[in-house]
């Protein structure tokens, strides 16, 4: 193993964040606010200790094998939620390290999960960082470093790989440095338009910014105690396209880029994922429709709840706690679907689901003619056995987790539905859940252990669980014979 690598990756990584601590920083300057000097503190340590790193680690070998591109993803998400969680904790708004960690990790793997119960009163700098995080998340850091750093190898599709989202990693031009390049410009352009879109309807610049970082980043961190309730129907319908927009596959936006708008549009997963939302607003809406004065606001909240958790954003309009067991349980299945592979969506992703389906499918084909050989085809290719056999390990160590997961929380004394529903949402990186954990509610009471336990739940998720238990197992660590 090339531990200097690591190291020097690490260093890298270090003193990006403590320059990305920069903007809020300059927030904190713009409002006269006193955790100014707590991000200043916070960037001379990163900056002090990251360059250590990169002076005193520089490898012989730039090379990034699978194994180091595993390690490099798990440790730069542990170190960047670790070092982001310093401006809460030094300033004092959050009181305790465990629950300033908590927050920071589900900023940064864009769940959105909060232990805050008076957001207003935290200063515009921190939730400035706090909403930020989403949008260094969302498409991760470590393609930022890849796009912008000098000296980085096309063997770093490792990094991508573990880091990117979804059963199929390639990239999109022959260059990774390219690829890179061109998922962040995309990811920019639409950040923008969508600040853009909100200032028109009367939003302030700040609001706007910190609202497009949450929705871009299908995070959900609200600055209001309502989440988006209080804005009017025009910039919640502009969310909730952009959600959508955003749970996209960012592969469809590059071939729209090059015009080649008939492979765009006839993307098996973009046509199941655009089923799923019509078919869900549909029953949903049909659902509510007595709750509301009209029709047309059941359709709204509707619409706006279906992209908020198939996109895994989290913002919320109204208390969807308080809707009929039908349209909570179209909710509960939207949070394990998630959105497309390649976006910046959690959940299992449609195209796993996709693959699953026709894989059973396949093989129910096999029970009634034993000599028949069909292929599972995804987007008019068909697939190998390795595919399927990872898309199928892949769930059945999710579904492990899963339930792992909730009975280490289990013992907590919430309800069967608050313990399920928070450990799905944090690990599908959805935010908000049913009951104690509901839109409304937050995840403040419950216990230091289990906040531990749900951080971890949600790297786990936003790193598709491989990276991070590769990262922790000792075989991973010995020296290759």
């Amino acid at each position: 193993m090339n531990r200097s690598l690591i190291l020097f990756f690490t260093g890298r990584l270090i003193r990006i964040v403590g320059l990305l601590m920069l903007l809020p920083l300059l927030v904190s300057a713009i409002y006269k606010e006193n955790c100014f000097c707590d991000f200043l503190i916070v960037i001379i340590l990163s900056l002090i200790l990251g360059q250590a790193l990169v002076q005193f680690f520089k490898p012989k070998d730039s090379i990034i094998y699978a194994r180091e591109g595993f390690i490099i993803v798990a440790l730069s998400w542990l170190i960047c939620s670790a070092l982001g969680a310093l401006p809460f904790y030094i300033s004092g708004e959050i009181a305790t390290y465990t629950d300033a960690f908590f927050e920071t990790v589900s900023g940064f793997t864009t769940t959105g999960a909060s232990i805050l119960t008076d957001i207003e009163s935290m200063s515009k700098g921190l939730l400035f960082w706090r909403s930020f995080t989403h949008w260094i998340g969302g498409m991760g850091i470590l393609v930022l470093i890849v796009a912008l750093f000098p000296g980085v190898s096309d063997r770093s599709i490792h990094i991508l790989k573990a880091e990117m989202p979804g059963p199929i990693m390639g990239k999109l031009l022959p260059r990774l440095k390219d690829t890179a390049k061109i998922l962040y410009l995309i990811y920019l352009v639409l950040t923008v338009v969508e600040i853009i879109l909100l200032l028109a309807g009367g939003m302030s610049l700040y609001d706007s910014v910190v609202h497009a970082f949450g929705t871009a980043g299908t995070g959900g961190f609200g600055i209001k105690s309502d989440s988006v309730a209080g804005y009017s129907p025009y910039i919640q319908w502009v969310i909730t396209i952009f959600m959508l927009v955003f749970g996209v596959n960012f592969n469809l936006y590059f071939l729209l880029l090059r015009k080649r708008f008939g492979d765009a549009l006839r993307s098996g997963e973009f046509l199941c994922y655009f089923g799923i939302i019509t078919v869900s607003v549909g029953v949903i809406t049909a659902n509510i429709a007595s709750m509301y004065p009209t029709i047309g606001e059941s359709f709204r909240h509707g619409a706006f709840q279906v992209a908020s958790i198939i996109s895994t954003t989290g913002y919320a309009t109204t208390d969807f706690d308080l809707w009929p067991s039908l349209s909570k349980a179209v909710l509960l299945i939207l949070m394990f679907t998630g959105a497309c592979a390649g976006s910046t969506a959690g959940g299992l992703k449609i195209s796993r689901v996709m693959i699953l389906f026709k894989s059973a499918k396949r093989e129910l084909s096999k029970l009634l003619h034993p000599r028949s050989v069909g292929a599972v085809k995804f987007e008019g290719k068909a697939l190998d056995n390795t595919t399927l056999a990872n898309v199928r390990n892949y769930f059945s160590l999710y579904m492990f987790c899963l339930f792992g997961l909730f009975l280490l929380i289990s013992f907590e004394p919430m309800s069967l539905e608050t313990n399920f529903t928070a450990v799905i949402s944090c690990f599908n990186n959805v935010g908000p859940g049913f009951g104690g954990v509901g839109p409304v509610m937050s995840y403040a009471l419950y216990t230091p252990f289990t906040k531990w336990v749900l951080s971890f739940a949600m790297l786990l998720g936003r790193l598709e669980i491989f990276p991070l238990l590769l990262a922790l197992a000792p075989a991973t660590w010995r020296k290759s014979k």
